[in-house]
């Protein structure tokens, strides 16, 4: 089994005055020691990079580089997941809901994920199992 990757909970591993960085180091310490694969998309690495780069700056980025993404498995969004992401979020009609949390969704579904590392509210009112609980 997997757990799907947020950019809540990956920034908060990484952002040591984050609120939520406590559980969030516990919880990525646990998933890295755990037998379970960590699979994060190809759009939460562009936002997460952009957010570290911005905040953090380049030092934290090349952490991030170094120390982070060698454990992660990369699905990329395919061009149905984009479209259907894309629709969810006009169907939905929330400013706080964003188009890459929608992707995150249709990845989640496509390839059978239920368990998702994530700070984000979003995930569990779409019935997904939040960790850390």
């Amino acid at each position: 089994m997997s757990v799907f990757l947020d950019t809540s909970a990956l920034y908060a591993v990484l952002d040591a005055d984050d609120a939520e960085h406590g559980r969030a180091a516990q919880t990525w310490s646990d998933l890295l020691t755990g037998d379970e694969g960590l699979i994060v998309s190809n759009s939460i690495l562009v936002e997460l990079l952009a957010l570290v780069q911005r905040r953090l700056g380049m030092v934290a980025v090349r952490a991030l580089a170094d120390d982070v993404l060698p454990a992660l498995e990369v699905e990329f969004a395919t061009p149905e997941d984009h479209h259907a992401a894309l629709a969810a979020l006009c169907i939905a009609d929330r400013r706080s809901l964003s188009f890459v949390d929608c992707s995150s969704f249709q990845v989640m579904r496509r390839l059978g994920l239920r368990r998702v590392f994530a700070f984000d509210r979003h995930f569990g009112e779409q019935g997904f199992e939040v960790l850390p609980q």
